[in-house]
């Protein structure tokens, strides 16, 4: 089992679940946050702290699992890792909640800044 970032973080990245992971396995995208499946102790310290809600254990996916874990995998070996809050987007209240983000391409591919 593992935790993994999904859709509702894309845009949202609001970060306080980077501060409470107690081994460094978030990686810092532009518009999203990753973790890294293997670095990921499964402890879920992090779930409560999401305030969009966008983590989950891979178990709780059922059919998503599988490109979550991929997602979250391929770009955890190419972002900077974060372990500090940055600054939330201004907009992300408004991209709350709306569906397909991924799917729709809204998620940027460059990397974030790290920490």
């Amino acid at each position: 089992m593992t935790y993994l970032v999904t859709d509702n973080c894309i845009k949202c990245k609001n970060m306080d679940c980077v501060e409470v992971c107690p081994v460094d396995c978030f990686y810092e995208g532009e518009n999203f946050l990753v973790i890294n499946p293997d670095e990921c102790i499964d402890c879920g310290v992090c779930v409560p702290e999401c305030g969009p809600g966008a983590i989950f254990s891979d178990t709780e996916l059922d059919t998503e699992a599988d490109k979550w874990y991929d997602i979250n995998m391929k770009y955890s070996l190419i972002w900077p890792v974060i372990t500090e809050k940055g600054e939330t987007p201004a907009d992300a209240d408004e991209w709350d909640g709306v569906p397909d983000k991924y799917d729709r391409g809204l998620m940027s591919e460059l990397p974030g800044k790290g920490s």
